[in-house]
């Protein structure tokens, strides 16, 4: 999931994913700075990286053990 905003349908889609399943509030997100905004958009993409490697290890492991 790519959270850039170079448009504005993609502004609103990671401002929704930010409310919806990131847990900010809206004005949070509109009060940001753009730059302040940038870090934690990029932040959240690390972090969900690493959940989704961490998800895929997972299962890959489950899957070896029911071998």
């Amino acid at each position: 999931m790519m959270f850039s905003h170079d448009n504005l349908a993609n502004y609103f889609k990671t401002n929704f994913a930010m409310v919806q399943f990131h847990k900010y509030s809206l004005a949070e997100i509109e009060n940001m700075m753009p730059w302040e905004r940038s870090i934690y958009i990029d932040m959240l993409n690390q972090h969900i990286e690493i959940e989704n490697q961490k998800e895929r290890d997972r299962q890959a492991m489950m899957k070896a053990q029911r071998r």
